[in-house]
């Protein structure tokens, strides 16, 4: 049963309505922008209540029965609204569970940031951020200054929001309807990626629904439970509840997980350093993302088969498997346990010459491992008819040398994603050296080029188009295997850099992570440009 509340805050009267055992955690649900209100989420705020929540929404001022002007809202005010409600109605330390709908995602994650631990899950329904210029800004009549404001292309880019989010490592749900003509698929996918760095994240589809979610809940009983089974499920371990419990079992008997900590710099999944209680480190690897989950059975198996491989390879520092649920079946998310290797990832600009003569001897180490049993055919992960590149030379140029069949090859064994994040480094100086080669789930079979190719490529765009440009001289240096001729050569090399096309950005938040915040869009831009030109005076 819930009760209805009138709750005074700076000379508004905010309406809302309570219910359910308030000594366990609090979901608090709220509106989207417009017409919203509290009524089109009671039957959402009643599914808490009956799944054991308390349950709390309000109408913002100038919405529903609350008093107020909508004109006169701002982003600042609705967070300051909902952090009073809050207090005044979910106690002082209790766990929160917090659901936006449209724009209320941005105040769910600014709620995150004020909260910080309290929030054990987040429920995001088609939710929009926005610049950090909006906040102060009232809502206006429409067509002032706020709407000038989240008008600008691409301004939700730099928005908080998606800072809060990728730090965050709760249980996430986002919510997705079919057809959204108000959130750009670009803000879903930013929101999504942000999520999948830390959290115990699901996505929920909705394809037949459009972007007012809260009336879909309201009129579709079977998905409203499921989200609300979704967004509860493992709410004392933050949503890691199966996959923690298949830990365990897989270690030694009588050891426990002491301490958990998300490794920086991944990409497609989340790795995270595992210490058990005898002091010993283990690493997880967890695909989150929905296409890399789709793909995991196969990534998996893989990668623990090559990490067998490897076991007997002399000067090759790969980790040894402890086990793996490839499938998710009794995990929260498809999981390859491992072994920990000493060293960092070293992205910086320190030692640099050394490091990269120590990247080249290892990829020759790499190329000579001769397996019982070759691994898949390599995949190329762009083509001249997918590739999006910006308008002008030397763009079109690089697509019409990829616009042919690949040249013939002799070929070997390749890692096929190795660049300096995949590598771990100890030392400094002459002391310098490489303790570990990681993700392995690419490795294929194909030209030694390619695999020169994307090392390249990534230390074009961490270091300056200069390094990658001459790594093949260091690559052959060390005695590594005959690469292609100067046409064929440059095939493979504008194969993998036009993968990086059209946003090469899209490795920067790894990258940042590690500390390189020097690398935004502009600078990755103008390098990968940069890169891509001088491979064509070179080669072509």
């Amino acid at each position: 049963m819930l009760f209805d509340f009138t709750h005074d805050h700076d000379g508004e009267q905010l309406s809302g309505v309570y219910g359910g055992d308030p000594s366990g955690a609090t979901a608090v649900v709220l509106h989207g922008a417009g017409t919203s209100s509290t009524e089109q989420l009671l039957p959402l705020v009643d599914e808490f209540v009956a799944h054991g929540s308390r349950g709390i929404a309000f109408d913002f001022s100038g919405h529903g029965k609350s008093t107020g002007k909508l004109s006169e809202l701002s982003l600042r005010r609705r967070f300051e609204q909902a952090v009073a409600v809050i207090d005044a109605y979910a106690g002082a330390d209790g766990p929160l569970v917090l659901v936006g709908f449209g724009m209320s995602g941005q105040t769910v994650t600014d709620l995150v940031r004020h909260y910080g631990d309290r929030v054990t899950a987040l429920g995001l329904c088609a939710p929009a951020v926005y610049t950090p210029e909006a906040w102060e800004v009232p809502f206006g009549d429409g067509e002032g200054r706020f709407n000038e404001i989240i008008r600008q292309p691409d301004g939700w880019l730099q928005a908080h929001p998606l800072e809060a989010l990728r730090a965050y490592d709760g249980r996430a749900v986002l919510a997705v309807p079919g057809t959204d003509a108000v959130i750009p698929p670009a803000v879903t996918e930013s929101v999504q990626d942000a999520l999948t760095a830390r959290a115990q994240y699901t996505r929920f589809d909705l394809p037949d629904a459009q972007h007012r979610l809260e009336m879909w809940f309201r009129d579709h009983d079977n998905d409203r439970r499921q989200f609300v089974e979704a967004v509860l499920t493992g709410l004392d371990d933050r949503g890691w509840t199966a996959t923690r419990a298949w830990v365990v079992k897989q270690i030694d008997p009588g050891r426990s997980v002491a301490d958990s900590r998300v490794l920086s710099g991944g990409w497609s999944s989340q790795m995270r350093r595992l210490t058990l209680d005898d002091g010993t480190d283990q690493v997880q690897r967890t695909f989150v993302k929905p296409f890399f989950r789709h793909h995991a059975p196969g990534l998996l198996t893989r990668e623990a088969s090559v990490l067998a491989l490897l076991a007997g390879q002399e000067g090759i520092p790969a980790p040894e498997v402890v086990s793996v649920d490839a499938t998710a079946q009794h995990c929260d998310h498809p999981t390859l346990l491992m072994s920990a290797l000493p060293g960092r990832v070293r992205v910086d600009e320190d030692d640099l010459d050394r490091r990269l003569d120590l990247l080249a001897a290892q990829l020759v180490r790499i190329h000579g491992v001769v397996p019982d049993e070759r691994p898949r055919t390599y995949q190329a992960w762009t083509s001249a008819e997918r590739v999006r590149t910006p308008d002008g030379s030397p763009w079109k140029r690089a697509v019409d040398v990829i616009r042919r069949d690949p040249p013939p090859y002799e070929g070997c064994f390749l890692h096929r994603d190795f660049h300096p994040g995949n590598v771990l480094f100890s030392g400094a100086g002459q002391e310098l050296r490489i303790t570990g080669v990681v993700d392995w789930v690419e490795t294929s079979w194909g030209p030694a080029d390619l695999d020169v190719a994307h090392c390249s490529t990534a230390l074009a765009l961490l270091h300056g188009p200069e390094y990658g440009l001459g790594f093949p001289e260091r690559y052959e240096a060390q005695g590594g295997r005959d690469l292609a001729d100067a046409t064929d050569h440059l095939y493979w090399r504008l194969l993998d850099a036009l993968h990086y096309c059209p946003d090469a950005a899209k490795l920067a938040g790894p990258w940042r992570d590690l500390g390189r915040d020097d690398l935004t869009s502009d600078v990755l831009g103008e390098r990968l440009e940069s890169y891509v030109d001088g491979l064509l005076q070179r080669y072509g």
